[in-house]
């Protein structure tokens, strides 16, 4: 199915979960049978039960940045918002901006230290982060040069705030600092999470373990590509853009002995299904570590991937055309169907899917 509007629902705003579940493995899951089309609703807690020995849950550990900076033009005084992407081999930053008016090449940007509960007695005493913009790019990206000699690591642990997604309608808090990142993250250089592991807490991994259900890491660092929406009608029109990700040699014999021995793969999350898939493209799994630019849309035959545990994704994203390409797309329909109808919460913050 390559028409964009296959992928459409209609989802009630109250819906979108706006703040994290109370505690993080408290969450429902809506548990989906590709073979016998069943639905059946349990919580994250139930999953070491639905799992089997001798399985193993793949999870993505790239940390989450604090990518998102708030600023003041020079000159103008006007508000500025930006998006840290990455860093080139110049030590420039790849930013997405956002302003009232245009933003000129050569503008000042000036980024003070984020109020914080934690920081509010020495908040005026820290100067802000003079940024240069240097020049807009393709695709609305621009080039921007720090002034300050330090890491970007560094200047957004103090400049920059947790970068959530734009229909969570506030500001990030100390919470969200914790909570929009997994237990598990490891490798900084994401710039959204990936949210079916949010779900995970020491206790929760610790009891699949105890029952025989195996992990491995894997690490695809969240970009735009992963969350900007789909332009084109047609998806065989659609380009991805790039991630980097990571495939240990340690992690690809783990994979192979559970296929050996009849276990099966589950991906916690998309990430790490196009991680795994995007190793996997000449049928066999090794060691892999580059850009994946995959779309993965119906029909795709999955080379890794047995079960997906997964949050419910935005109508026609990239997203929800990979779980429906899992899964038989009449059916992931009338999965999230039934999660609207039994008030299930939706997006990163949300309830859970696991289709097995």
């Amino acid at each position: 199915m390559d028409d964009l509007s296959a992928y459409d629902y209609h989802l009630p705003p109250e819906l979108i979960a706006a703040r994290p579940a109370a505690v993080r493995d408290e969450a429902r899951l809506l548990v989906v049978d590709r073979r016998t089309g069943s639905i059946a609703h349990r919580t994250i807690r139930d999953l070491p039960s639905l799992l089997k020995r001798g399985d193993r849950l793949v999870l993505n550990d790239t940390r989450v940045l604090p990518a998102r900076l708030f600023g003041i033009r020079v000159g103008t005084g006007g508000r500025w918002e930006g998006l840290y992407l990455g860093c080139d081999d110049r030590g420039d930053w790849r930013m997405l901006s956002q302003t009232r008016g245009k933003l000129q090449a050569g503008e000042i940007i000036l980024i003070p230290v984020p109020r914080t509960a934690s920081n509010a007695a020495t908040h005026d005493e820290e100067r802000p982060l003079k940024l240069v913009l240097r020049e807009k790019g393709d695709e609305g990206i621009w080039r921007a040069q720090p002034m300050i000699e330090a890491s970007p690591l560094e200047l957004l642990d103090r400049f920059g705030t947790m970068p959530l997604p734009p229909y969570i309608r506030r500001l990030a808090t100390e919470e969200d600092a914790q909570r929009y990142q997994t237990t598990f993250a490891k490798v900084p250089g994401a710039v959204a999470a990936p949210t079916a592991g949010l779900h995970f807490t020491p206790e929760l991994l610790a009891a699949c373990r105890e029952r025989g259900i195996e992990q491995t890491h894997v690490t695809l660092h969240v970009g735009i590509g992963t969350f900007r929406p789909i332009s084109v009608e047609r998806l065989s029109e659609h380009r991805m853009h790039a991630e980097w990700c990571d495939l240990s040699a340690e992690a690809a014999e783990a994979i192979n002995r559970t296929r050996q021995c009849g276990g099966r793969i589950i991906a916690v999350g998309t990430t790490s299904v196009r991680t795994l898939e995007s190793a996997a493209a000449d049928g066999s799994i090794a060691e892999w570590r580059g850009e994946t630019n995959l779309f993965i849309r119906p029909p795709y035959e999955f080379r890794v991937v047995d079960c997906l545990l997964t949050n419910f994704h935005l109508p026609k994203s990239t997203l929800l055309v990979l779980v429906s390409a899992f899964a038989d797309r009449d059916l992931i329909r009338e999965a999230y169907a039934t999660a609207i109808a039994e008030r299930y919460r939706f997006y990163s913050y949300g309830d859970a899917m696991l289709v097995v």
